[in-house]
């Protein structure tokens, strides 16, 4: 029970019960004055719960494409003097009373009536439970009596159905608002993706409004699940007919992803906070967060692990451990006894000190005079004393380095799985193997599966609305000089650092609202800018990856500038450290009608930047040659093997 109420519940003291009488009038006198304070607090429900004691706020809801409020939500306030009841907990008084229904209908005709006062225009939204409408004693017809007020046509109103109650049958209720409807009635489906709205609810009963739930819209521009699920929220709104409103929406760049995804309507404190008189003009702030007209750049997911999380724990063999001081009897007798088990960790105190591997235990021991030679010795003899360990914790995502890395031994050995550096189990390497290429082959889709940066797909979709939006941009790509070289002659392994750490150089200064960095193959990188400041940017960020790259290189290739390697024509020669070339397309006051058109402007500036001293180059697009405009004149060609 509400603390406001609940305090004002006098308490017993000593002279109210006095231990001189008999206990039978002592418990008389507790009964009475039990029923007493009862009393009292079912006043005080009483009053909190009458119509008088409540007043009525509203919220509005905008039309993100007019910037008309066509809307406005009633909500229920307490004006009972001494408390500081909220919604909810008049709700759970009501609930406990046994009242619900007599409460939303009592706070319904108070809504209606401040609303018609006001003499505001467009619909208005009032919250209903299934409950008040299914209960038994209320009738269709009491719900629209309690909707109907003179200067108010009831055709304006929108139900819209809470999520506070599990509806059992869901026909039925379609079949009770198949009433309401008759009438003018429009329904709405409130909190979608919280509570107990679903889809049988929004697929019996046709909603002609649903309204997502503020849990999805709150970080919506940030989370690329939360933006999948409300992706897959308008494709059935529109397959079903329904228009949709995002509730809560307190950031510009929530705001801006709404309409991005072509959601028609919005609500929530950034287009106004709830006020005791209908809102007629909009805030400063929703007016700034519109009038930003960059394309924004949906959330990615930062590896296909956050789309399904696994960790090494996930992963774990609870197997049997041995102590150093243990002999290989022991040892081949685990073995014996554990016909699957692919390998034995040696721990001391807890702690993994090694592992032993089956078959390459099971080979040694299996040599002639074997058994009588190394029985009985301690099993670190046939002990490989630097497993590869694992914490429990720890992600496959950061696992998948092991695939890289030059020691193989994972493979046949596995690796031992620790928790705050303790032994609790192995894990196979085949497993291991199994998973991340899982991982891999999932996230190739729609990312790189080196640097899980946005692949091709997003990328073509993201140019698309650029493109669609007419609002000037710049391609930028990026591409390695004498990388092919740098691979060949150190391996593949830190070949893949080099490629890691141009990805990391270039998605440290994005602006991640409106700049856009996606991987689309080899030593090949796209970044989209909308900034003014994006050819600054752009030459940081290559002069910071050339200074990185360096790092790469052998202390001996360092100083004297490069590597000795063939080139593509077999023979040996020089080349120069590894460095970048940019090549950049603007666009901005024409048009190409696809984004392959910049693809291949963009590789065409690109090739041009490789031949220029400084490996940058830009140009800006011209519709009437389908071609491009060079804004800089190229200088003296150099040699880049690529």
């Amino acid at each position: 029970m509400n603390t406001a109420l609940r305090h004002q519940v006098p308490a017993m003291d000593a002279e109210d019960l006095s231990t001189d009488l008999p206990l039978s009038e002592r418990s008389l006198a507790m009964i009475k004055l039990t029923s007493d304070a009862a009393e009292r607090e079912r006043s005080l429900l009483d009053q909190a719960l009458s119509a008088e004691a409540l007043t009525a706020h509203f919220q509005p809801v905008v039309h993100l494409e007019t910037h008309a409020i066509v809307a406005h939500e009633g909500l229920i306030r307490s004006a009972l003097a001494g408390t500081a009841l909220t919604p909810t907990d008049l709700l759970d008084l009501a609930r406990a009373r046994g009242r619900l229904a007599d409460f939303e209908l009592g706070a319904a005709r108070c809504i209606v009536r401040q609303f018609a006062q006001t003499g505001a225009g467009g619909r208005l939204l009032i919250n209903l439970s299934a409950h008040a409408i299914l209960q038994a004693g209320v009738r269709p017809e009491d719900v629209i009596e309690a909707l109907t007020v003179p200067g108010l046509d009831i055709g304006r109103i929108t139900i819209e159905l809470t999520e506070r109650d599990i509806v059992e049958d869901a026909s039925k209720l379609a079949h009770s608002l198949g009433f309401l409807r008759a009438s003018g009635i429009r329904i709405a489906l409130d909190d979608f993706g919280n509570g107990h709205s679903n889809f049988e609810m929004w697929n019996e009963i046709h909603p002609e409004v649903v309204k997502i739930d503020r849990y999805l819209i709150n970080g919506l521009s940030r989370s690329a699940e939360k933006l999948a699920i409300v992706r897959a929220l308008c494709t059935v709104a529109e397959t079903l007919g329904s228009d949709l409103v995002g509730e809560g929406v307190e950031h510009p760049d929530d705001l801006r992803m709404l309409r991005e995804l072509r959601i028609p309507y919005a609500q929530g404190f950034l287009v106004a906070r709830p006020s005791p008189m209908p809102i007629m003009h909009l805030g400063q702030a929703y007016i700034d967060a519109v009038a930003d007209q960059e394309v924004v750049v949906p959330p990615r997911l930062s590896g296909p692990v956050s789309v399904r999380p696994l960790k090494a724990e996930h992963l774990l063999i609870e197997a049997p451990a041995v102590s150093a001081a243990q002999n290989n009897d022991h040892v081949a007798a685990i073995f014996s006894m554990h016909d699957r088990l692919h390998a034995i960790a040696v721990v001391e105190h807890g702690r993994p000190v090694g592992i032993i591997n089956r078959r390459h235990f099971t080979e040694r021991m299996a040599q002639p005079f074997a058994r009588e030679l190394f029985a009985r010795k301690a099993c670190t003899a046939f002990m490989n004393d630097a497993p590869l360990l694992c914490d429990a914790e720890q992600s496959l995502q950061s696992m998948a380095d092991i695939l890289r890395g030059e020691d193989q031994r994972y493979l046949s050995d596995g690796f031992v799985i620790t928790r705050g550096g303790i032994y609790v189990g192995l894990g196979t390497g085949e497993s291991l193997v199994r998973r991340v290429t899982e991982i891999r082959v999932e996230a190739a889709r729609y990312a790189n599966p080196l640097t899980f940066l946005p692949g091709n797909i997003p990328l073509t979709e993201h140019l698309n609305r650029l493109l669609q939006a007419e609002r000037p941009f710049v391609t930028t790509y990026f591409d390695l000089d004498f990388f092919k070289p740098f691979n060949d002659h150190y391996g593949y392994f830190r070949g893949d650092e080099m490629i890691r750490l141009l990805a990391s150089a270039l998605s440290g200064d994005l602006r991640h609202d409106s700049d856009f960095v996606g991987h689309i193959g080899g030593d090949d990188f796209i970044v989209l800018f909308q900034s003014n400041d994006w050819e600054d940017r752009c030459r940081q960020m290559r002069d910071r990856f050339n200074t990185m790259a360096a790092a790469l290189f052998d202390e001996t290739d360092r100083q004297r500038g490069g590597i000795e390697a063939e080139d593509r024509h077999g023979n040996q020669r020089f080349f120069p450290l590894t460095t970048v070339s940019v090549g950049a397309v603007l666009i901005d006051h024409e048009f190409p009608t696809d984004a392959e058109t910049i693809s291949t402007l963009a590789a065409q500036a690109k090739r041009a930047a490789k031949r220029l001293p400084d490996g940058f180059h830009r140009v800006r697009y011209r519709a009437a040659l389908q071609w491009t405009e060079a804004l800089e004149s190229p200088g003296e060609p150099i040699d880049v093997e690529h």
